[in-house]
């Protein structure tokens, strides 16, 4: 019996404290992991992709369980977690490091309100692991040898001031608890920010987003005093009438298991609402078949799937991001393979700041240029925003000009322009 075999026969692999205080963190941590399957070439490109990444290393070994290590660089659970410097290409010229220019929009710290009714409280910048693909490197998790991070004030110094502003703004309804993520609460902070949200009059709907019912799902079957906070909120907020959910964040079906469908049963007989939110990626769920498979385990869960992101454009992986084609032709899959409040959305989150779109909602689309170009009539109505495909997905004559900044200008100025020409709403 090897190694990761006999800890998951222990009883400390089911206890979520276990899990924290064993995430692995270095890559000497991780080559001890590994085994024998540790060859020096692949520890190199490991360090030197870590070396390029805008995330900290943070795993657990719940997560290093479910990769495959007969095939490692292939495996779409090492993908999300492990960079490796072979696999990374050059980034977008149109890459930045706050993509969606969230800081823009923050009235006032961890707070970003960029939809009219609606709020992101970002109210941690820690994880139980930590994604490559995260769209808040600028500021979640350590700093790494590329980033810096954009570090807030303790959020307790903070916490007043957003509900001061959150009363003094009825329109707000909707306020997304994230971060980092809140699996990285204590209990009673789940409890302050329950109950202050809870608080406040105009407030109807509060959604707790986390990565952890993925990476960590014994949190909830372990952890009571946390999993008994969140169902007291819960349970408050119904009294209210008001909807408290609780948003995941799944990939690949391989991430589903016997932990997860406890953690899931558990908070569903609590009554808590669950939805998911995805993220494509090349290699690891741009496959129709298991975009399908993902979408009805979910539904099984009764997790509903909500969202699937094309990713941002973020540094260190543009080689996994798809482009707005696949996007399209693996959501025209999904569709109509069961029911249509379990099929979920794909959107293109926009960079600059206008929010989440259709994916199939562009004013204009040029599969050559690989500039997609949306409206937001809701969020900036006078405003046209760009989503380009990742580079290798594009001829090697247009990658050569995306090179080009003057090139590249004006292939999104005559992209913008035939949007502008194909939307409604400017003159």
């Amino acid at each position: 019996m090897d190694r990761i075999a006999r800890e998951m026969m222990t009883h400390d692999f089911a206890d979520a404290a276990w899990q924290e205080r064993h995430a692995i963190t270095r890559v000497d941590q991780l080559r001890a992991w590994m085994g024998v399957a540790a060859g020096d070439d692949l520890m190199r490109d490991i360090e030197l992709g870590l070396a390029r990444a805008p995330m900290a290393m943070r795993i657990t070994p719940y997560v290093l369980n479910l990769i495959d290590w007969s095939n490692f660089l292939q495996d779409p659970i090492r993908k999300q977690f492990i960079p490796v410097g072979s696999e990374i290409l050059p980034s977008h010229p149109l890459r930045r490091m706050d993509s969606l220019h969230e800081r823009e929009s923050s009235p006032v710290d961890g707070l970003v309100h960029r939809y009219q009714d609606k709020v992101l409280l970002l109210a941690t910048d820690r994880c139980p692991v930590y994604c490559r693909f995260c769209t808040r490197s600028y500021g979640v998790g350590l700093d790494t040898q590329s980033v810096s991070k954009k570090r807030s004030p303790a959020f307790q110094s903070r916490w007043d001031t957003i509900l001061a502003y959150l009363r003094a703004t009825p329109v707000i309804v909707d306020v997304v608890v994230s971060g980092g993520d809140c699996f990285r609460l204590k209990p009673s902070r789940i409890l302050t920010i329950g109950m202050g949200l809870l608080s406040i009059p105009s407030i109807r709907r509060v959604r707790f987003a986390t990565k952890g019912l993925a990476v960590l799902p014994m949190k909830v079957t372990s952890d009571h005093e946390w999993t008994d906070a969140l169902a007291e909120v819960s349970d408050a907020g119904r009294n209210r009438g008001v909807e408290v959910s609780f948003h995941t964040h799944f990939n690949h079906p391989r991430e589903i298991t016997a932990y997860t469908i406890a953690a899931a049963e558990l908070l569903f007989k609590a009554g808590i609402r669950m939805r998911n939110q995805s993220v494509l990626m090349a290699g690891v769920n741009d496959d129709p078949e298991v975009m399908q498979q993902l979408v009805k385990t979910l539904s099984d869960l009764h997790i509903q799937p909500y969202y699937v992101y094309t990713c941002d454009l973020i540094d260190g992986i543009e080689h996994l991001r798809c482009s707005v084609r696949l996007a399209c032709q693996i959501e025209k899959a999904v569709r109509g393979i069961t029911a249509g409040y379990n099929t979920p959305l794909f959107v293109v989150d926009t960079p600059g700041g206008g929010g989440k779109r259709d994916v199939h909602s562009f004013e204009h689309y040029d599969s050559q240029t690989g500039i997609a170009v949306y409206q937001a009539p809701s969020v900036r109505p006078k405003q046209l925003f760009t989503y380009p495909d990742p580079l290798h997905s594009l001829a090697p004559d247009v990658q050569v000009a995306w090179s080009d900044p003057q090139h590249a200008k004006r292939m999104l100025t005559d992209a913008v322009e035939a949007g502008r020409a194909n939307s409604t709403g400017f003159e």
